[in-house]
């Protein structure tokens, strides 16, 4: 028998102690399809609508409600069973593939606004977007607002086959990368032990005695019922009956912009209404949200009105709301002085990686083997391999025949070399410092230019660019609730076809019950078109003719932004301040005053009277509880919105 590491091993227990045991049962399943059908419209309505999706709330939910029905059956869950239901529920609310929620489906909903909409008629890409992707423009199959239809044929097969080969990538490369850290280098994961012991501990509901964690989210999740009912509720039931829906809260914020361009020109002015975004104030650390809102408010009060008069933000134009004036600001500098932050950034972080990683090398003294630990479920490495490279073979394959015309070298790089390359430092980091490893900004962006292709269909392509390395530590959390590895490969047979099932039918739903965007879902009417522009705008790097992006990019602010960011860093070096007000401040240059406004009021109320009442261990403890209990309580009202607009369609639809 392989030894079981020390570190493993909990308080009083002994290598022979250990005990793994099957987490994927009858109730896990009951788990998996409760999320699938009840939570992912939830968040599907509430992206929509508010901008925000269920996060932890989906965990929450799903644990609180069979732990309940557990005690009053008289059974309780294993704790490898609450620990597949986290997995489960957390894995069914986040498997987008986009940054939609709500499923794969979301990323066809977007193709097919992307398409009409008015950034890609005046950018020029509108008739070269490939059929592949989304059904042309005219389309009867999007007048119609419906899946059924042949034209949806390829772009549908091919998010099946995206599917299938990402969860082969990332299992075997993931699973091999814990092998590699965890098994032979005794790599520690610091934050794994936390990660477990938190999913484990939404489990002290169904003892005999209630602990303040179900306390503090029911009252979290009441306050997210009355909030969500005028934020959500009302304009659902309104929308539903009325051609406009009601909104008693504007959504998602409060636009000042017109109301400060007289003393502040140019300016980004507003407060996001969402009541999370204050209790967002109450987790974030206290210096990055001090940092975001000063650096913010410096920018848009200062830079930005200096930077009119001085006639490089020019495309502004008084009487311009919020979104308007972030593409034109964006476009005349902060797009250029972004990457070169961004660049910069990098470069720290990459010499900070090496440093971490030569630094372990040297300290590392004892280290494991590739044997198995017996009771595990661990599979053949062979096998692990073999899968991601076949995956890997198959992304390549796919992209190639989609667009023949792009070099197939740049393919096999991303899947076979950069892809395991970035992925093995990301494990290491997340084993020896418990965070990620430093992505290189716009690399994908960058080869497509250095590749010398002209067409607009390799950004829509499935290219094969991952970063697996937190799947390593995934692994390890599940050794440490001592779950067989293979109760997670049945959650992931499981949740493949349930996602797409539910994604399916409820996109389909809300594609069918108004047009997205449109004046029914809020949120989507007012961030899409602006992430149209941007996505139209990176389509034409490679355009011979309207290469709208390098009108865009001017690279003496990219030399600025670049040397802004490493001046910043040395600044606070030299202080010995501490690192996490770099990022902080370098989050508040492109964070909205309507964002930070909030969480800074909220950020000020915790710290200065809350943790006063409570304590400081107790607040902390309080705080990320009563938001995911928030999130739950505006999931609930949500779904009762969602409810009575099914029954409203349904009613509408009958002959008499």
């Amino acid at each position: 028998m392989s030894e079981v590491r020390k570190e493993s091993l909990e308080l009083g227990e002994t290598e022979e102690d250990v005990v793994f045991e099957e987490g994927f049962t009858w109730k896990t399943v009951i788990g998996a399809l409760f999320a699938g059908f009840i939570m992912m419209p939830g968040a599907i309505y509430l992206g929509l609508v508010a901008g925000m999706g269920m996060g932890a709330a989906a965990e929450w939910v799903t644990i609180v409600l069979f732990t309940e029905i557990a005690r009053r059956s008289f059974t309780t869950l294993k704790k490898q069973e609450i620990y597949v239901l986290f997995y489960v529920a957390g894995g069914l609310s986040a498997m987008v593939g986009t940054a939609l929620s709500g499923g794969p489906f979301a990323a066809l909903v977007w193709n097919q606004y992307l398409i009409q909409s008015p950034m890609a008629a005046s950018f020029g890409i509108q008739d070269k977007i490939p059929s592949w992707v989304t059904p042309g423009i005219g389309s009867s199959a999007l007048i119609q607002r419906t899946f059924f239809h042949s034209a949806w044929v390829a772009p549908i097969v091919i998010l099946l086959i995206t599917q299938v080969l990402s969860r082969l990538n990332w299992i075997g490369l993931g699973y091999t990368l814990f092998r590699v850290s965890s098994d032979v280098e005794r790599l520690t994961f610091p934050m794994a032990p936390v990660a477990a012991q938190g999913a484990t501990a939404l489990a002290e509901v169904s003892q005999e005695k209630e602990s303040w964690r179900w306390r503090v989210f029911s009252i979290g999740a009441v306050i997210g019922l009355i909030f969500g009912f005028f934020y959500v509720a009302i304009p659902g039931f309104s929308g539903a009956v009325l051609p406009k829906p009601i909104q008693i809260i504007p959504i998602p914020f409060y636009d000042l912009s017109r109301a400060t361009e007289t003393i502040f020109p140019a300016a980004l002015m507003g407060i996001n209404t969402d009541l999370g975004a204050i209790l967002i104030g109450f987790v974030l650390p206290f210096p990055i949200v001090v940092a975001q809102f000063i650096t913010s408010m410096i920018v848009q009060l200062g830079f930005n009105p200096f930077l009119y008069k001085l006639g490089i933000l020019h495309t502004w134009m008084p009487g311009m709301q919020t979104i308007p004036t972030s593409i034109a600001n964006d476009l005349d500098f902060w797009m250029s002085v972004g990457i070169g932050g961004m660049l910069t950034v990098a470069l720290i972080g990459l010499f900070s990686v090496g440093q971490v990683l030569l630094k372990s090398r040297k300290s590392e003294t004892k280290r494991g083997t590739l044997k198995p630990v017996l009771g595990r479920g661990d599979f053949s490495l062979k096998i692990a391999l073999g899968v991601w490279l076949l995956s890997a073979l198959g992304y390549v394959i796919l992209c190639h025949h989609l667009v023949p015309l792009f070099p197939v070298l740049f393919l096999i790089f991303y899947g076979l070399i950069w892809t395991p390359v970035n992925s093995y430092i990301a494990a290491r980091m997340f084993g020896i410092t418990g965070q990620a490893g430093v992505e290189i900004p716009y690399l994908r962006e960058g080869t497509f230019i250095l590749s010398g292709y002209k067409g607009v269909d390799i950004w829509f392509a499935p290219i094969p660019l991952f970063n697996h390395g937190a799947v390593a530590q995934k692994f390890r959390e599940i050794e440490l609730t001592r779950t067989k590895f293979t109760s997670i490969i049945k959650a992931e047979l499981l949740m493949l076809p349930l996602v797409l099932l539910c994604s399916f039918i409820f996109w389909s739903f809300f594609w069918k019950l108004s047009p997205i965007p449109s004046a029914t879902y809020p949120y989507a009417q007012t961030y899409w078109p602006r992430d149209a522009t941007y996505r139209c705008l990176w389509a034409t790097a490679l355009q011979e003719k309207n290469n709208w992006l390098f009108k865009a990019i001017k690279f003496r602010y990219v030399t600025l932004g670049g040397a802004l960011a490493l001046g910043m860093y040395g600044l606070l070096a030299a202080f010995k301040l501490p690192l996490i007000i770099y990022y902080g401040i370098l989050n508040g240059f492109t964070t909205w005053p309507h964002a930070t406004i909030p969480m800074f009021g909220g950020a000020i109320l915790g710290r200065y009277y809350l943790r006063r009442i409570f304590g400081k261990e107790r607040w902390s403890n309080y705080a990320p509880v009563l938001l995911a209990g928030y999130g739950c309580g505006m999931g609930l009202i949500g779904m009762v919105a969602i409810a009575f607009a099914l029954i409203a369609k349904a009613v509408f639809y009958l002959p008499f």
